[in-house]
């Protein structure tokens, strides 16, 4: 048999570094498990995003020309990180475009000029066709024949029928749907910290 080590207390030195070690291993699992809600936290559970709890989403990563996909009120939301080249081609389609300027309320008071947007760069939709509820898709690449060649820009096809809109939500003339993508309330915190589901006022 080992030899069995005390220490000069008499209290057995191996139990002592083994309680040591134990004690350190669970602290720390404690310590990650605290963490976890808070990081959590960030985004609402499924009753709370059921119920239209507000969305954050960092989008600072956001590539030029990109698009993500959030999801508010069991809806998806479309963020498109646009370009001065994006912003050109929106400018060039303004006569092929039903609602140039946003006549209709399809968007909150506060977003008032062409590009539908707080920030020129940053867009915001609802990804839902105002046909018939579809997803559009998106189709950034400027020229596609499918999609009237030379005049095509990049923006959202909705391939159920075959309704477009530009990289602004704006619907095409001649299409199946007859308004503008909706873009939702949203705000910001800091320059990239968006929040979909508060206005700027509710933000501040």
């Amino acid at each position: 048999m080992g030899e069995i080590l005390m220490s000069e207390d008499g209290v057995n030195a191996g139990r002592r570094k083994f309680l040591t070690a134990a004690t350190s291993v669970v602290g720390a699992v404690g310590a990650v498990g605290a963490a976890v809600p808070f990081v959590g936290s960030w985004n609402p559970s499924a009753k709370a995003k059921a119920a239209g709890a507000p969305v954050k989403a960092n989008i600072a990563n956001l590539e030029p020309g990109q698009m993500v996909t959030l999801e508010w009120r069991g809806k998806p939301v479309y963020v498109v990180r646009r370009t001065p080249e994006i912003l050109a081609g929106i400018d060039k389609v303004d006569g092929l475009v039903r609602d140039p300027e946003s006549a209709e309320p399809q968007q909150p008071e506060y977003i008032t000029d062409k590009y539908r947007s707080l920030k020129d760069e940053f867009l915001v939709l609802l990804g839902v066709c105002t046909h018939l509820g579809c997803a559009p898709m998106f189709r950034p690449e400027v020229g596609a024949t499918d999609l009237g060649g030379a005049n095509w820009q990049g923006g959202f096809f909705c391939p159920c029928h075959g309704s477009k809109f530009d990289l602004a939500g704006r619907v095409y003339k001649g299409v199946p749907a007859p308004l503008n993508l909706e873009v939702p309330p949203y705000s910001y915190e800091g320059d990239a910290l968006l929040t979909v589901g508060i206005d700027p006022e509710q933000g501040a």
